[in-house]
């Protein structure tokens, strides 16, 4: 196979071509993916690397329900198009189960969860409220859990009755601040609800979400779909055999869409690079969590790529920070020093005035739109400081 074309040709999927320039933050996650979300920048970063797109503009978008943030594959949060909102949460709803089950053994029944649900909505009909708030007006329908609860990370039943809403697109989060890259929230009710012309079975759900899939990041692996959605090997095989995909060459494992295999191989690979400063949780690495195919094998070598938690013999699976991307190939790493408010880069080799530029570029974004660069929630200035000494002292700077 040729990796310089499979690099490419995700890349071009992805936007990170220059493809998407001048498209909507909805039409962006369209083409490229849903974007990850755990309270980081990459959101921004997806829609800033593709299209340019500023953070007025995708909060904009957000605030207009063009685009949201819900619990969708594998019960994992990623903002979505409008387009696939009962998507994304019909897919993620077999994911709900797992907390109403450590309920349960804290004696809490699904008739409470219920009764719980119908005071969070009265509650609701007059505004959005914060959690102490719902809690407070809900009264006694919402309990603790003690000691018992607690060590189970189940203090109230409180996020019980939100959680099953939310998946139930009775209700919606709202980012306090209106901003992607933070975890405060309020919740509000969500009319009309997103599953109210939605009539796909959880099977035929699987079936849109795996054709989306192979349509972002195809050629891949059934093995890297499952991975993704969270299926079982069986239902992950039935659902993508549905699709009728094809090898991206005889013999291969990777399959894509005969259409896009087609378009593959009358690809042009571009001569000029095409440098990109993404997220550590960006679609093109995120969705198969295999950085081989992205790398160089020398660049696979390189100590600051290894994960020293990996097991020996594993394969590289995720960026150790954010990634700068040349027609596909992973090309170095970045981080955002909030003191100097500069970026913090070492490249693998490259070194010219369009990478120079890319670099400044994205910098002045993160200075003067974002104020920083977290890679998730729990991510601060203070706890980022030894990953930027690592990068200035990989390049002497």
């Amino acid at each position: 196979m040729d990796v310089s074309r499979v690099r490419a040709w995700w890349s071009h999927r992805q936007g990170m071509d220059g493809s998407l320039q001048g498209k909507s933050a909805a039409e962006v996650l369209e083409r490229s993916g849903w974007a990850r979300s755990v309270g980081g920048v990459a959101p921004y970063l997806t829609l800033y690397s593709r299209a340019g797109i500023g953070r007025e503009a995708a909060d904009k978008a957000l605030a207009q329900l063009q685009i949201h943030e819900l619990p969708s594959a594998r019960g994992c949060t990623y903002v979505l198009p409008a387009a696939d909102f009962a998507l994304g949460l019909k897919v993620g709803e077999p994911f709900g189960n797992a907390d109403m089950r450590t309920a349960d053994k804290l004696g809490v029944t699904e008739k409470e969860v219920e009764k719980l649900c119908e005071a969070v909505l009265k509650a609701l009909g007059k505004g959005p409220l914060a959690p102490d708030d719902i809690r407070n007006a809900t009264g006694n329908a919402s309990r603790n859990l003690g000691d018992e609860g607690k060590k189970k990370g189940m203090i109230t039943t409180l996020p019980l009755a939100l959680g099953k809403l939310q998946v139930m697109g009775e209700i919606r989060r709202v980012p306090t601040n209106g901003r992607l890259d933070q975890q405060r929230y309020q919740y509000a009710l969500w009319r009309p609800n997103p599953f109210k012309a939605f009539k796909l079975s959880a099977e035929e759900a699987n079936v849109e979400l795996a054709r989306r899939y192979f349509r972002w990041i195809g050629p891949a692996t059934l093995n890297e779909f499952q991975q993704f959605a969270g299926l079982g090997v069986k239902d992950s095989k039935t659902t993508v055999e549905s699709l009728e995909l094809v090898p991206v060459e005889s013999g291969s494992d990777r399959l894509m869409f005969a259409d896009d295999r087609e378009a593959f191989q009358s690809l042009k690979i571009p001569t000029k690079p095409q440098y990109k400063l993404v997220g550590g949780i960006d679609s093109i690495a995120l969705l198969r969590r295999d950085l081989q195919l992205l790398l160089d094998d020398k660049d696979s070598k390189r100590d600051i790529i290894k994960d020293p938690s990996a097991k020996a013999g594993s394969g590289l699976m995720d960026l150790p920070n954010h990634g700068i991307f040349d027609r596909g190939r992973l090309i170095g790493l970045w981080e955002y020093d909030v003191d100097s408010g500069s970026i913090a880069w070492l490249a693998f080799g490259v070194k010219d005035k369009a990478l120079d530029a890319a670099v400044k570029e994205t910098e002045q974004y993160v200075r003067e739109q974002l104020g920083d660069a977290r890679l998730f929630s729990l991510d601060s200035p203070k706890s980022r400081i030894p990953r930027i000494q690592v990068l200035r002292k990989a390049t002497g700077k």
